[in-house]
């Protein structure tokens, strides 16, 4: 009999998480089948794994199952392939495709780099500071009306 009676742990064993199930796409760079081969086999030998799906003409490996992104990663890296998590998105999801940051040569048709634009100031400001420093005459950009 299993560890578990009814869904609950037996002999000690804690109660692990249950992953979630979840797509992982990475990029690859595979020049021949042997390549494509090589990283199918080492992926799909993972537990959890539920589909592979190896695409070399964008040099794409999707990954669908209850796994962990970093095992993958790690997974596809020990077979000595340069791979890094996919870093494009669809063309027609970005406001603004054609801007200097998400426009890559590199990318496959219809794809533009995915940019994620988070604005992090060293210091937080409070609302009351821009209220005041709005009309101050120590602001040089202070409105000019009053």
């Amino acid at each position: 009999m299993g560890d578990y009676i009814c869904g609950f742990p037996c002999g000690g064993h804690r109660y692990a998480k249950r992953k979630q199930l979840q797509t992982v796409e990475l990029k690859v760079r595979m020049d021949c089948e042997g390549c494509e081969l090589k990283v199918r086999n080492a992926v799909s030998s993972m537990t959890g794994v539920h589909s592979v799906d190896v695409n070399r003409k964008q040099n794409k490996v999707t990954v669908t199952g209850y796994v962990d992104q970093h095992k993958v990663l790690k997974k596809v890296r020990s077979t000595g392939k340069r791979v890094e998590i996919w870093p494009y998105v669809p063309y027609n999801l970005v406001t603004h495709p054609h801007g200097s940051q998400t426009y890559d040569k590199k990318a496959p048709p219809g794809y533009v780099r995915n940019v994620e634009v988070v604005a992090v100031s060293s210091q937080p400001l409070r609302q009351d500071d821009l209220l005041t420093d709005l009309f101050s005459d120590d602001n040089p950009n202070a409105c000019s009306i009053m």
